[in-house]
């Protein structure tokens, strides 16, 4: 008789871990409590859905255990997850050197194949459905667990949480998943926005608002450097976005939890080093220095940022540059060069696009994704502690941990 794995959750690691379930000989079902699978991946990568990267290095996950992602990883990589996608007829190319989309540029691509290879194998998917509460069952020799849903029970004898995070809840991840690891004994990891945007003190970024530019970014909490980034940095009316934000972000949050000071310090000038930068600003102001503050930047900075930064330095916007003073000159190539964001807080669960935090990784086994406290019960993508940098990598880890504990949890029937 085939081993009847249930899996909590038909998100990407989900879907993934029925598959190889279904694959390595195991009778799967997947219990969704939305309307339909895989939403989340539908929205991921503008749509187009960046599914995995080829710049696969262990700097690019964050653990309670670093070491705990890339077990799972080198087990199945992303060679591994194009070759898999091209067995279910899903063509991918490679974009910026190192990231891969579906050739068609849908993430409905994505999530179709996937469905149509559950399809295939006869897997059942039962949505709408809550799973409420998880237990161990014994009838004689054979131990099982049986699925307490709101809509009667569910009996497997192995259990996948594959069931997301807190983040984007839109998309269904309410979080329900810790609760069901709670109760079989495993600790969870406070779970924290990241891959969000910071909201920032002061009355200025209103009128920022809209900018991207070019910067270096040092996130420094209670005065030590925990992440340094390089990217385009987009300014919005509360604070600052964009990809090089997001990858510093889940430091942040952890830092604005454990009520430390959390700073972001700004190089609008990351081409140059603080030497050249003073030499350049030293000899615009020789050129220019019979143009007013307004126009003194223009061809350098965006307009609106170059008036903030001369506001911020002292320097005047309506009267020639020649009349500030040795200290404005050098309050201006610090507001450039050092800027302060101050953050006052993370956008919350809803502007977030995965957690750090979750299960905690050293209960896990990371070869299988089985739990080391209870036998048959595994886990599989954002329910656990790790979380990616932006560049697919999230998406690489539910392919690799689904792999990971589809393919153990098929495995004959243990007697116990």
């Amino acid at each position: 008789m085939k081993k009847q794995v249930a899996v909590i959750g038909g998100g990407a690691a989900g879907l993934t871990a029925a598959i190889w379930a279904a694959r390595s000989g195991a009778s799967a079902v997947i219990l969704e409590h939305t309307d339909r699978v895989g939403k989340k991946i539908l929205s991921t990568g503008n749509g187009r859905c960046n599914l995995t990267n080829s710049k696969m290095e262990a700097s690019c996950y964050r653990s309670g255990d670093p070491q705990f992602p890339m077990e799972a990883i080198s087990q199945f990589g992303w060679k591994d997850t194009l070759r898999w996608f091209s067995s279910m007829g899903l063509l991918c190319r490679c974009r910026m050197e190192s990231y891969y989309y579906p050739m068609s540029d849908q993430a409905s691509a994505v999530l179709d194949c996937l469905r149509m290879e559950c399809s295939r194998l006869g897997i059942t998917i039962r949505t709408g459905i809550q799973p409420e509460r998880i237990r161990r069952m014994r009838e004689g020799r054979r131990s099982f667990y049986e699925i307490m849903t709101d809509q009667g029970e569910v009996r497997a004898d192995a259990v996948i949480l594959a069931c997301g995070s807190k983040a984007a809840p839109n998309t269904g991840s309410d979080g329900s998943g810790y609760e069901l690891a709670k109760s079989l004994g495993h600790r969870i990891i406070k779970p924290l926005p990241a891959l969000v945007q910071l909201r920032c003190q002061g009355n200025h970024y209103r009128q920022l608002a809209g900018i991207r530019t070019e910067a270096d970014l040092r996130l420094l909490v209670n005065d030590r450097e925990m992440w340094r980034e390089r990217g385009e940095l987009q300014i919005t009316d509360y604070g600052i976005s964009g990809i090089p934000v997001f990858q510093l972000s889940r430091f942040a949050a952890r830092g604005m939890d454990e009520g430390k000071k959390v700073r972001v310090m700004i190089d609008f000038l990351p081409f140059m080093d603080k030497k050249e930068s003073r030499i350049f600003l030293e000899q615009r102001f020789a050129e220019f220095g019979d143009r007013n503050g307004e126009d003194f930047l223009t061809g350098v900075l965006h307009k609106k940022l170059a008036a903030v930064l001369l506001k911020m330095a002292g320097i005047r916007l309506d009267q020639p540059v020649s009349s500030a003073s040795i200290r404005q000159r050098d309050h201006l190539l610090r507001a450039i060069k050092e800027y302060e964001a101050l953050v006052s807080s993370v956008n919350p669960f809803a502007n977030a696009q995965v957690c750090c935090g979750g299960v905690d990784v050293r209960e896990v086994d990371p070869s299988t994704m089985e739990s080391r406290l209870m036998g048959d019960i595994y886990f599989a993508g954002e329910i656990l502690d790790v979380d990616g940098i932006c560049g697919g990598y999230n998406l690489q880890w539910a392919w690799s941990s689904g792999k990971a504990a589809g393919c153990r949890a098929a495995q004959k029937r243990r007697q116990e």
